[in-house]
This record gives C-alpha cells, sequence and structure tokens, in this order.
C-alpha cells in the first residue's frame, strides 16, 4: 500500500454509498426558485430589449450593436434552458451532471472533493487525480445531504 495514497479504502467508499441512500440519486441541478428566477429576468431583459427597439427611430440603430444584443440575449436564452434541464446524478460509477456538456467523474479519480453552499447554488467542486476541478450543482436537498457527505469523506482523507 502506498503511504502517500490519499483516496479512500473501498470500505470507506462502499459506506459512503450506502449513506448516501440508494442509488442513483438523481435530482435537479438548480433549486426550483432560481430556474424560476432566471426565465423571470430572462424575460424582463427580452421585455426592455423590445421596448427599446419599438422606441429608437430605425435610423439611429446601429445593426452591429443590435446583433451584439441579440446573439446575448440568445446566450442567456440557451444557460437558462440548460438550468432548465440539467440533472446531477450520483450512481456507484461516480458523478454526473447534464449541462450544456456532460460532466463526469468516477470515483477512483476524485482526489479532492469540497462543499461549497453558496446562495444560489450548492456545489460540489471535485478536484481529480490530474488536478483539473470539476463543479456539480445540486438543486435538491437529498443531493445537498450527498454533497456534504462526499466532501467529509474527501476532505479527511487529505
Amino acid at each position: 500500500m502506498n503511504p502517500f495514497d490519499t483516496s479512500p479504502s473501498t470500505d470507506e467508499q462502499a459506506t459512503l454509498l450506502r449513506e448516501i441512500g440508494p442509488l442513483p440519486l438523481s435530482g435537479q441541478a438548480w433549486p426550483d426558485w432560481v430556474r424560476i428566477l432566471a426565465w423571470i429576468i430572462l424575460a424582463i431583459i427580452g421585455v426592455q430589449i423590445t421596448l427599446s427597439a419599438i422606441r429608437m427611430p430605425p435610423e439611429q440603430v446601429n445593426s452591429v450593436v443590435a446583433a451584439i444584443v441579440i446573439l446575448c440575449f440568445l446566450g442567456l436564452v440557451l444557460v437558462s434552458w440548460h438550468m432548465q434541464k440539467s440533472i446531477t446524478t450520483i450512481d456507484e460509477a461516480g458523478l454526473h451532471q447534464t449541462w450544456i456538456t456532460r460532466r463526469e467523474v468516477a470515483w477512483q479519480d476524485i482526489h479532492f472533493a469540497k462543499f461549497v453552499p453558496l446562495l444560489f447554488s450548492k456545489r460540489l467542486v471535485v478536484f481529480t487525480q490530474r488536478g483539473r476541478p470539476v463543479v456539480f450543482q445540486g438543486g435538491t436537498k437529498e443531493l445537498q445531504i450527498a454533497f456534504a457527505k462526499i466532501s467529509l469523506l474527501y476532505r479527511r482523507q487529505r
């Protein structure tokens, strides 16, 4: 056994998975109120863009600026859509989250994990063996509790 290996033992990992509960554990990546708030803010921005376009005389409209504003608005729509559809899953293989790109980390690749309970999002920041952080969002109480347990196991191993 390598004395510098800080990963949890197979027994500790099995205990963690039992504590988390029946697997797979899946839930919304973002809380309902955050997803609803994102759409409300997006609607307000859309109304403001539309009202500004209606009020402004056509000769004052800069087509480049208008195109940039529309592209930025469409980017916000894309992010809001992915927030709406994003699902985080914890299973025997590891952690997974659907997003603009899929996020996945296998249990054996986790080097360190930290639970970060922010106002709008409860996150688990996972550092892989390669040192690359992967952020998972937890929008349900069950996922947040699981994130805290994962963080405790992988933090004390350091």
